[in-house]
């Protein structure tokens, strides 16, 4: 099928990206494709060209993995069954043959898990590298080492690494450098325009925004998703149709879901950061923040996720969990609407301990997915619990 010309906007390019040319029985959305078996004339070229649910080659996968490729400027995007599916299958094909891996100490939960329970599983090795040591990290490159891995912004403290001095060391010392960039999406943050070559996102989050679809995504340029793309077929990682025509769907209105996550979650981490009974905010919109700097020169906003910690610690945080009205109490992020959570007991939960205290991550701490709700109701909201705690 023919692709759209380029668009100027990303807004227009949320909208009609991706979708085929020309329209298929003039129906301006794309149709599910429910079906496992396509007729194909002749002799296919290799396995991989077949067409074939499990090979993320339908035209469901098509279309999304068309719309996700040209909001991040990419020339390939893949959509995976999950955004531990993208990040799992990334690091397995980049480090393959027992490469080294320099990856950031900061990490969502389900990534630290897998790193710490299974690379070493494949004779791969890795070391942390701590943001404010730059100069350490040049002690650890060996022979061996294939890629750099930080995250755009950290789970849940919202910390931003220097994201031009990570592709800087990558092309110093010739390594892969890979993002998880879930938290700002590509309206805020295109990592491959920046200089890195892999980005991952869990499309649960922002790229769907309407929390019915487990997703991920992977995007770079043809050659680096080459070697990607085989692995994640043969692992069986690919994402259904009708996720796939969700995914595509939620992805329309994604430039105008981010602005107002990022515009509420700022208004919101001013009234919290105001409130006597709040101990600390975390929100890189914050001039408190210690990343604001890097993060106004990185992000062309500062995402809907923040976090925060009441005066009373543990006790607090349940009590105000509680009794706050308009969020749902859940694990995830990135919806239409409100979420908080306690991530010492969801996304953090299957660390020890001290791996969530070296991580910053008190038992108190509530992490916020800021929703598109009326700001004035969410302030409103959040302090009459906070008040009740």
């Amino acid at each position: 099928m023919a692709e759209k010309r380029p668009f100027r906007s990303l807004d227009t390019t949320a909208v009609h990206a991706g979708d085929p040319v020309p329209r298929i029985c003039g129906a301006t959305v794309p149709p599910i494709f429910q079906a496992t078996v396509f007729e194909h004339r002749g002799e296919p070229g290799d396995y991989h060209s077949i067409v074939y649910p499990r090979l993320n080659n339908l035209p469901n996968h098509n279309a999304v993995g068309g719309k996700v490729a040209a909001l991040e400027g990419a020339e390939r995007a893949i959509p995976t069954a999950s955004g531990m599916a993208a990040i799992s299958t990334v690091l397995l094909s980049v480090l393959a043959d027992g490469g080294h891996l320099l990856i950031q100490d900061q990490l969502y939960g389900g990534t630290h898990m897998f790193v710490t329970a299974h690379l070493e599983r494949y004779g791969i090795t890795y070391d942390w590298i701590r943001p404010d040591n730059f100069d350490d990290w040049h002690t650890l490159v060996r022979p061996e080492t294939k890629a750099i891995y930080v995250e755009a912004m950290t789970n849940p403290l919202t910390r931003v690494i220097d994201l031009d001095r990570v592709t800087r060391f990558a092309r110093e010392h010739g390594l892969k450098s890979l993002i998880d960039a879930t938290f700002v999406s590509p309206v805020l943050y295109r990592p491959l325009e920046a200089g890195f070559d892999v980005v991952m996102h869990s499309a649960t989050k922002y790229l769907n925004g309407h929390s019915d679809l487990v997703a991920g995504v992977i995007a770079g340029s043809e050659s680096a998703l080459q070697p990607i793309s085989k692995l994640l077929n043969e692992l069986g990682g690919m994402l259904d149709p009708h996720a796939c025509f969700l995914l595509h769907r939620g992805l329309k209105t994604l430039p105008l879901r981010m602005r107002q996550h990022c515009a509420n979650a700022q208004a919101l981490a001013e009234a919290l950061e105001a409130n006597p009974r709040v101990q600390a905010v975390h929100y890189p919109g914050l001039e408190s923040h210690p990343d604001h700097e890097i993060a106004k020169r990185c992000f062309d906003g500062m995402s809907g996720m923040l976090a925060f910690e009441l005066t009373g610690g543990t006790e607090a945080a349940r009590n105000f969990i509680d009794r706050v009205e308009i969020p749902a109490s859940g694990p995830s992020l990135g919806g239409v609407e409100t979420l908080v959570t306690r991530p010492a007991t969801t996304s953090h939960a299957g660390l020890t301990p001290a791996e969530r205290a070296a991580a910053g991550v008190t038992d108190g701490l509530v992490r916020v997915s800021v929703g598109i709700e009326g700001v004035e109701d969410l302030i409103e909201d959040f302090e009459r619990a906070i008040g009740a705690v």
